[in-house]
């Protein structure tokens, strides 16, 4: 095949027509390319990978100001041989979909021949167009992306994670970036690259909406509450924590994130207290939708055990309860009857949400005062004799008598219930003496409080 042998020989041909690969069609260069992973260590050692690959820059970087045409499935029509320039309105570039076809190796030749491999990439296009290739790769359905091993496209889902960095919050919304977050977790990310991107995420978790936090889990749980766990840390350590309105909003955000992963059977309360307690408590001005978030976790597991139910509440802020929510603990037989007692603890020193206090400023004030403190020494007292027979309950059940559980639930109830209609037979005295004529001594109360025992 040399020339000794004959002059125009096959060598010379082959050589001859590769010289002119810079002015092939895109497709012909498209399909060579694919051609070539069959036998990619031969045209990688040969020289003839190089080549093609230096061809298909050139033909991009001829064509830059057509980037932003209308791209099509088939690369005779999204060629910039077929481009018009009347049609550059589209979001991504004309070469998108084509170079989605080609196997990881050949777009590693390709990114390593522009410069911007791994922690060397700075170019936004490069950074998207690898997104798109790593999202058709997930999909499994064009491509040699489909059936092979996701590590082989770690190198590529560093590099796009570190271009996604280097431009920063100008470039990508929250949303976007967690939209990133789901395209390369299953590609091997390294854990640098992970952090990074995690830091960017946590610093705008303010943004977020509930749907964002909803990322699949690995093993046996339906959401991967882990990433939410270190994203609501990497909030707090951050500067978006300084501000009252951006902790709030997250901690409303966190509310409805328990709220949805409650259910789950495989989530372990380890991780319900993980996400409920990563916030700090000014982080909530109610704590209404914590208490919800256990309810439903403890009607979703209603094996668990009474010492476990007490860990799981102990997240809650009692002060900070509204008192229908205080109301709604104290009839529910899931929470454990200890819990109970100290919400309404809380609310009968004057605990709330909602300002539930109710407290009465008019010219009779000292009084009023007065008569606030012996109702509130009234519930106190009534209080404390069902806290400790709260403690006998408790006892019980360490000896597993569920008869005896049921009753002494019953009781409680019924004792709350009974508080309440003293509480508002005191409140509606109180309200009718301050509008009488002003009194030179607290009331008297005639009515006795129930036996509660």
């Amino acid at each position: 095949m040399t020339e000794d042998i004959a002059a125009g020989n096959l060598i010379w041909q082959t050589e001859n027509f590769l010289d002119g690969i810079f002015y092939w069609p895109w497709s012909d260069l498209i399909l060579c390319l694919q051609s070539c992973h069959s036998f990619i260590a031969f045209s990688d050692s040969s020289g003839l990978l190089q080549k093609l690959v230096c061809a298909l820059l050139a033909k991009i970087a001829q064509n830059s100001n057509a980037s932003f045409v209308t791209p099509s499935s088939s690369s005779s029509s999204s060629s910039p041989d077929n481009a018009s320039g009347s049609s550059r309105v589209s979001t991504k570039s004309w070469w998108f979909d084509d170079m989605s076809l080609l196997p990881v190796q050949i777009i590693e030749k390709v990114v390593q021949g522009m410069g911007s491999y791994g922690s060397s990439n700075n170019s936004l296009i490069l950074t998207k167009f690898l997104l798109h290739y790593l999202k058709t790769a997930a999909q499994n359905t064009v491509g040699y992306g489909s059936g092979r091993p996701r590590g082989e496209y770690g190198g590529l889902a560093d590099t796009a994670v570190h271009g996604v960095v280097m431009v920063g919050k100008s470039m990508f919304s929250c949303r976007g970036l967690f939209w990133v977050l789901r395209v390369v977790s299953g590609f091997g990310l390294s854990r640098d690259s992970r952090n990074g991107l995690e830091r960017m995420i946590g610093g705008m978790l303010d943004q977020a909406k509930l749907d964002d936090l909803l990322i699949s889990g690995h093993h046996k749980c339906t959401y991967d509450v882990n990433l939410v766990i270190r994203l609501i840390r990497v909030f707090v350590n951050s500067d978006g924590a300084y501000s009252v309105h951006k902790l709030k909003k997250v901690g409303n955000l966190v509310d409805k994130y328990l709220g949805e992963i409650s259910p789950d059977q495989n989530l372990k309360i380890s991780k319900f207290l993980g996400v409920a307690e990563s916030l700090p408590d000014c982080a909530r001005d109610c704590f209404d939708g914590v208490y919800r978030a256990i309810d439903i976790y403890l009607e979703s597991h209603p094996n668990i055990s009474m010492e476990e139910r007490s860990r799981l509440c102990r997240c809650l802020n009692h002060e900070k309860l509204s008192l229908e929510t205080c109301k709604a603990l104290a009839k529910n037989p899931r929470v454990p009857p200890r819990t109970a007692v100290e919400a309404l603890k809380c609310q009968a020193r004057g605990g709330g949400c909602s300002g539930e206090e109710e407290a009465l400023t008019t010219a009779t004030g000292e009084e009023d005062d007065r008569s606030s403190s012996g109702y509130y020494s009234e519930c106190q007292r009534v209080l404390s004799s069902s806290s400790f027979e709260s403690e006998g309950c408790s006892s019980s059940t360490g000896q597993d008598n569920n008869q005896e559980m049921k009753l002494n639930l019953q009781r409680m109830q019924w004792r709350v219930v009974e508080l309440e209609k003293v509480c508002r037979e005191m409140k509606s005295n109180m309200s009718t003496l301050v509008r009488q004529s002003p009194i030179t001594s607290p009331p008297t109360y005639h009515r006795a409080l129930p036996r509660l025992c």
